[in-house]
């Protein structure tokens, strides 16, 4: 299990200031969670977050139309855009004069696992402040139940699992998904490293529908299956209630395919 901090002492704060965001947007219960969680392990919190849900929208960008910015609260704004947009918002104009030295993103309703962190807002949050060169972590807490998602879980452990991993030696390449088991966090453990793998996502479906003024639309919708994956994989680590940390990077060139390609070229 992981070893958390006794809240009965002071324990002295790991970051002068960090940076929240995520994708399920600025009201999620998420953020708020990780809010608390920030406020333990900071002295100065910032939140820059979507002003609506954005889950699915990866690395994306807005370059093709305005951002607009409602500040919400002391260091606290909404942005009308991506996760990506809402970390170079806060890196490069609100946070300029004095920017973060962490980066969290979530805490996501559901796991990102394997494949899907290619497609996750959370993980595309992370892997835009990586690229403007600050440390990330993405969080996301599973769930067994849509109903009744365990944010205690990760509100409980999430402290000492950022504490324990920033101590780690950590490349500058590389930003941290982290995902939470779901179940109760007395639980919830050991924390492992573990690779991507391939994760829980088996394709797409295509919903079609007909609205209230008899005009078609499509919904997208992800096709899930809990099928084997690596032993050391963060779909395998979480299944067995174990707190997965995955290093991520932008390079995903195929090694294998790369060398058999140039083979057949000669």
């Amino acid at each position: 299990m992981v070893a958390m901090p006794d809240p009965m002492h002071d324990t002295p704060p790991l970051f002068d200031r960090v940076l929240l965001t995520n994708d399920d947007g600025i009201d999620a219960p998420g953020l708020q969670v990780l809010q608390d969680v920030a406020a333990s392990l900071a002295r100065e919190v910032w939140t820059v977050a979507p002003a609506h849900d954005q889950s699915g929208t990866s690395h994306s960008l807005s370059l093709h139309s305005p951002l607009r910015v409602e500040a919400r609260g002391e260091r606290c704004f909404a942005v009308q855009g991506t996760p990506g947009d809402c970390v170079v918002m806060a890196a490069r104009h609100l946070m300029r004069d004095a920017p973060p030295d962490m980066v969290l993103s979530g805490i996501n309703r559901g796991a990102n696992l394997g494949v899907e962190t290619v497609f996750s807002g959370t993980v595309g949050a992370a892997m835009t402040a990586l690229l403007l060169g600050f440390p990330s972590i993405a969080l996301s807490q599973a769930f067994s139940d849509a109903a009744s998602v365990p944010w205690n879980t990760a509100r409980t452990l999430a402290p000492g699992v950022i504490r324990r991993v920033s101590a780690l030696e950590w490349s500058g390449s590389a930003c941290l998904n982290v995902n939470f088991p779901a179940c109760a966090a007395d639980r919830a453990g050991p924390i492992v490293l573990t690779r991507q793998g391939a994760g829980v996502l088996a394709g797409m479906d295509v919903l079609p529908g007909r609205d209230p003024r008899n005009i078609d639309f499509y919904w997208l919708r992800f096709q899930r299956d809990d099928r084997d994956d690596l032993a050391d994989s963060e779909s395998v680590a979480v299944r067995a209630g174990k707190i997965a940390v995955t290093p991520l990077r932008f390079e995903r060139t195929d090694d294998e395919t790369l060398e058999r390609m140039r083979r057949g070229l000669g």
